[in-house]
């Protein structure tokens, strides 16, 4: 039987994945679905992550997940490698992602200092697996909030994450509290107890700094060793601690010279336990700290990690941005607009390519229930369309030069589990936390179970599930999506194609459509977008200087304008978009709203977008 089961993989591989452009040779494919140009590790080249290709890729997805923070399933993202699968399926079917910032714990890797338990390694590289297995790319993250939850007692209003119980133990802090804190986030800078340990950390104070590289390290290397040689190449780099803030400061120190004089230091540390754990051509992906880029004055701190100098390919800026104006309710009454965070990403886009690198917003969200969860439609909504460009909707057509990079981000959070917890807060048994994500009241997640088991999306599909040039061929110059998602019963479109262009707008109608613009590179492979579950191919309509089609055929079939499966076996697909020259602006706009365009109005429209492109560019 295992023979016979073998060869009928072999079979299903070879139909579904491994076929290639005319006169090239296949390959047997590692991830269903995939094609030869599919699952090569990336580099960071000219401020991009690159793929094997010379592809620019964009990473879109998820945090995965703040299970993590719990103790219900040991400090890891599932209960069991086949939730991880499921999770992995559905985020790709669903969720539209082609990655995920996967949390690790210190606590359970480090149970006993010095002692890493190789249990908890195992449970955790199994159910990453998961997701390499799915062709959907990783970046693992060692967590903290709060810096530990052992900081807090029983009694506790709030909780944490990170540390083992011994770091705390050494320390001998006072009891936490954080007086009158309406948000646990303002322990972070009024909790004397987690102040006091976060300072002892970044002074390495009893080795605790030591101690958590040795045991990085040796995480790194249990990964490297235990992950196949495939599933490795889709690990994009590591995430070295999440949220850093220097806890007190000492004397005379700000938070720029914080950064310079003790952050950084220890991420050149981090980056020299990569190397020696076999990681040396995976990036860091480091985070300034926390306060850099916060959007309330009050909290805004100098940083960025502006005396790092160049970081280059072994470095990415990694950053979060959630509205804080927003979320209190109180700094912002209204929902978010068009170009709300235009100027917040700008300055994500601009610190990176200064410091010569790529950025992930690797953190960005809103609450989905209390009494600032209306807010979250407009909020996620403006967050993705920064992602996209730098311009804002209604000058996005006028002046699509000014984009920029397509932002790689990560969602928080994709917790399966999400309003079905059993979490005894703190060890608490008598405060079991069912509801939201069980963590300091908090309700992020973009999904749950519903009463069958079966993955459901929380928030509008149309939002989460985008088009998004996953690959791009050559340098992207421009794109914009308008995904129509929903207010409630009112459709936001922010980015309505302008009357100038009255052929496009017919062929878009009140559809959704997705623009982008690049210039050719050198390299065979296609230019990628992933297309969203209400692109069905049939009912897709592309313009491109390539060719126009309605329904685009299948892949490869000599067309420079083809549909594929994405790689997973989901069914989730993707437009490809072949060019064989270098250095050639292209365009593609692909759109859902027609249905069955005339010849007519497809070459009409196709004249309109190169006069348009001709002037923009």
């Amino acid at each position: 039987m295992p023979k016979i089961r073998a060869r009928l993989l072999a079979v299903l591989v070879v139909l579904c994945g491994s076929l290639t452009v005319a006169g090239s040779t296949p390959a047997t494919a590692a991830v269903p679905g995939s094609l030869p140009f599919d699952g090569t590790a990336l580099t960071v080249s000219n401020g991009r992550f690159v793929d094997a290709g010379g592809r620019e890729v964009v990473l879109r997805g998820y945090n995965v997940s703040g299970e993590s923070k719990l103790a219900e399933n040991s400090g890891l993202p599932f209960a069991s490698v086949a939730d991880a699968r499921t999770s992995a399926t559905a985020l790709r079917a669903l969720g539209g992602g082609n990655s995920v910032r996967f949390l690790l714990s210190w606590a359970y890797a480090e149970p006993v200092r010095g002692q890493v338990d190789t249990g908890y390694l195992a449970a955790a590289t199994a159910q990453m697996g998961a997701f390499l297995d799915a062709g959907i790319r990783v970046y693992p993250d060692f967590h903290q909030d709060l810096y530990s939850r052992y900081l807090f007692n029983t009694g506790s209003w709030y909780t944490g994450d990170g540390a083992p119980a011994w770091a705390v133990q050494l320390g001998g802090y006072a009891q936490e509290s954080c007086g009158i804190c309406l948000f646990w986030g303002q322990n972070i800078t009024q909790n004397s107890a987690v102040t006091a340990a976060q300072r002892d950390f970044w002074h390495n104070a009893y080795g605790l700094q030591d101690a958590f590289l040795a045991t990085a390290q040796q995480t790194m290397t249990y990964l490297r060793q235990n992950l196949s040689a495939e599933q490795f190449a889709g690990v994009v780099g590591f995430d070295p601690y999440n949220e850093p803030y220097a806890g007190t400061y000492d004397s005379g120190q700000t938070s720029r010279s914080w950064e310079r004089d003790l952050l950084w230091p220890f991420y050149v540390k981090f980056r020299a336990r990569m190397d020696t754990a076999g990681w040396q051509d995976k990036p860091a992906l480091v985070e300034p700290g926390l306060f850099w880029n916060s959007n309330i004055s009050t909290q805004k701190q100098e940083g960025g990690l502006l005396d790092a100098g160049t970081l280059g390919s072994r470095y990415v800026l990694n950053t979060h941005f959630y509205d804080q104006k927003a979320i209190s309710g109180i700094l912002m009454w209204g929902n978010a607009s068009d170009g709300q965070y235009a100027g917040d990403f700008a300055a994500v886009r601009d610190r990176a390519a200064a410091a010569g690198t790529t950025a992930v917003v690797s953190e960005f969200g809103h609450p989905l229930s209390g009494t600032v969860a209306g807010k979250a439609p407009t909020v996620l909504k403006a967050m993705y369309q920064a992602l996209d460009s730098r311009v804002p909707g209604a000058s996005w057509w006028t002046s699509p030069s000014g984009s920029g990079p397509v932002l790689s981000g990560s969602q928080w959070q994709w917790d399966l589990y999400n309003g079905r917890h059993h979490e005894p807060m703190n060890g608490n048994t008598g405060k079991v936390k069912t509801s939201g994500d069980a963590w300091n009241d908090e309700d992020l997640s973009a999904v749950r179970l519903d009463d069958n088991g079966t993955v459901t999306l929380r928030q509008d599909a149309r939002l989460l599930d985008r088009v998004y040039p996953s690959a791009t061929a050559g340098t992207a110059l421009a794109f914009t999506y308008e995904d129509r998602s929903r207010d409630g019963s009112t459709t936001l479109t922010w980015n309505p194609v302008p009357s100038t262009l009255p052929n496009v707008a017919q062929l878009v109608g009140s559809g959704q459509y997705g623009l982008l613009v690049w210039r050719s590179g050198s390299g065979s492979a296609p230019t990628e977008l992933h297309l969203p579950a209400s692109f069905p191919t049939a009912a897709t309509t592309v313009v491109s200087d390539l060719g126009t089609v309605f329904g685009p055929p299948a892949y490869p079939a000599g067309a420079p304008v083809a549909a594929g499966l994405e790689p997973g076996g989901t069914g989730s697909r993707r437009l490809l978009l072949t060019d064989s020259d270098s250095g050639v602006t292209h365009y593609a706009l692909v759109t859902n709203g027609a249905t069955a365009p005339s010849a007519s109005l497809l070459s009409a429209a196709r004249s309109e977008l190169n006069s348009w492109l001709a002037a923009r560019f």
